[in-house]
């Protein structure tokens, strides 16, 4: 039972943080104390400024709203130190959010107890990143934050979206999931008006808005929010085409060369096909370069034109000539954010 005031009001508003709604049984019980207790422990909250809400319902419950400035987090040991190493994995991975991410960290570290500070610096000492620059649009925090929370909450979205092809249309969705891809964020939702399961890239996601409708959760098909979006990737219509035979197993591909399962098809134990279509053509020449293994290649005429040109240049380069002509590219590169990007 808890009767210590100050552990208990701490603990109280741990619990309230850890998810969306509680009843006020519920808190009781793992508080050990009466409803009247925490009826009261929820005021002095409010007093101290947390804008706990009570809900509607059978039974009625507790939730801590967003308010006009965000309030302290209390987290244990573990919490505190997971943050601070993802705070730091995200300024050196994120891209968009360094700032953020370095922000934040800086304000968690000041109040970091001794002993976890100690903690995370020997994490920091001892571990390294190596950052490499990326083509791809940089993300919104304040988009991904909100996504995240509606995703969270179950709460349906509206939002203007812009295709591949530069139309823009008006969305209403269930969002699910979020998924990272290569540099890319991509919200995995339920459109409402389609009636079906699509996939959306964040940098093409403007004017979103909450609607305050619940929903109910639906089954991801398949299961897996992640492969289910990589699959969408991998079947997305591309710029160039281009499918390799290659002489080894499916496995072994996939590790050389990092592609979407979906792309990968086994013939047999030592053999495979891998669909490398993209709209990217130096993406094609160096995920070929990956494979580290005999290969026939079926592909688009754009395609082999560059890839003849990468080898030439190559060639001269190993015999330690000039290449010929001014070193311009004659074959469009396309060297776009995304090599294949679901079609919405």
């Amino acid at each position: 039972m808890t009767t210590d005031l100050p552990a208990r009001m701490l603990r109280l508003l741990s619990l309230l943080q850890t998810r969306r709604e509680w009843s006020g049984t519920e808190l009781a019980e793992r508080l050990g104390v009466t409803t009247r207790t925490i009826r009261r422990d929820i005021d002095r909250l409010r007093d101290l400024g947390y804008p706990v809400e009570g809900t509607t319902g059978h039974a009625g419950g507790y939730r801590l709203a967003s308010g006009t400035a965000m309030p302290p987090l209390i987290l244990d040991d573990d919490e505190a130190i997971a943050t601070a190493v993802a705070l730091r994995t995200a300024a050196g991975h994120l891209t968009g959010m360094e700032e953020t991410s370095l922000r934040a960290l800086a304000k968690l570290e000041q109040v970091l107890p001794t002993r976890l500070r100690t903690q995370v610096a020997a994490l920091q000492r001892t571990t390294a990143t190596i950052g490499w620059e990326t083509r791809g649009p940089r993300v919104d925090p304040e988009l991904l934050g909100a996504l995240a929370a509606a995703c969270r909450d179950h709460e349906t979205v509206t939002f203007d979206y812009t295709t591949r092809r530069g139309t823009s249309t008006a969305r209403r969705a269930e969002p699910h999931h979020l998924v990272a891809s290569g540099g890319l964020w991509y919200l995995l939702a339920h459109d409402t008006d389609r009636n079906d399961w699509r996939v959306y890239r964040l940098d093409r996601i403007t004017h979103p808005a909450t609607t305050r409708h619940r929903f109910s959760p639906r089954p991801v098909p398949g299961g897996d929010p992640a492969a289910y979006v990589a699959d969408r990737i991998a079947t997305a219509p591309a710029r160039y085409r281009a499918t390799a035979t290659v002489h080894a197993p499916a496995e072994t591909v996939r590790h050389r060369t990092g592609a979407l399962p979906a792309r990968i098809h086994p013939l047999d134990d030592a053999t495979c096909t891998v669909d490398f279509a993209t709209d990217h053509l130096p993406g094609i020449a160096q995920a070929l370069a990956a494979l580290d293994a005999d290969y026939t290649l079926d592909a688009d005429p754009h395609v082999t034109a560059y890839l003849r040109q990468t080898v030439e240049r190559a060639r001269h380069a190993l015999d330690g000539e000039p290449a010929p002509g001014n070193g311009t590219n004659p074959v469009p590169a396309h060297a776009v954010s995304c090599p294949s990007c679901p079609r919405q």
